[in-house]
């Protein structure tokens, strides 16, 4: 990576944080939290969409020439969500909560245009309604 990559990264990633984040307002999410973070890793959001509680992955890119940004959450990503998605519901105990994962994908375009597109339950684990928390 050439030098500075990772900050001018880190600050892309910021940015479609904050793009993601307006758009999920603006469209009835409550915003709980903004970069969960421990020791498994980090949640990008956790927010409410009426009674389910959501955990977003926000993928941002400046192009689509690699495909759309949502086409980036890997199978492995998805086993991280999974678990720090986990540790969360055990450390807030909120168990009795209707939980799923969704997927904001922000693409940056030139002065400031964006695209953003939702994928709501975008992969699942827990988002049947039979779910029961599996603990550690």
């Amino acid at each position: 990576m050439p030098a500075g990559g990772g900050s001018t990264r880190i600050r892309l990633g910021a940015r479609g944080e904050d793009v993601a984040v307006s758009y999920l307002k603006k469209n009835g999410y409550k915003i709980v939290e903004r970069n969960f973070r421990c020791v498994l890793g980090e949640i990008d959001i956790v927010a409410y969409d009426g009674k389910t509680l959501v955990f977003v992955e926000v993928r941002t890119r400046k192009s689509r020439q690699f495909g759309s940004p949502i086409s980036s959450v890997s199978f492995r990503k998805q086993k991280k969500l999974i678990s720090l998605a986990n540790f969360y519901i055990k450390k807030h105990r909120l168990f009795d909560k209707p939980a799923r994962f969704d997927v904001v994908g922000i693409t940056l375009g030139e002065k400031d245009n964006c695209t953003v597109e939702l994928v709501k339950n975008a992969f699942s684990d827990f988002t049947s309604p039979g779910y029961q928390y599996r603990g550690y």
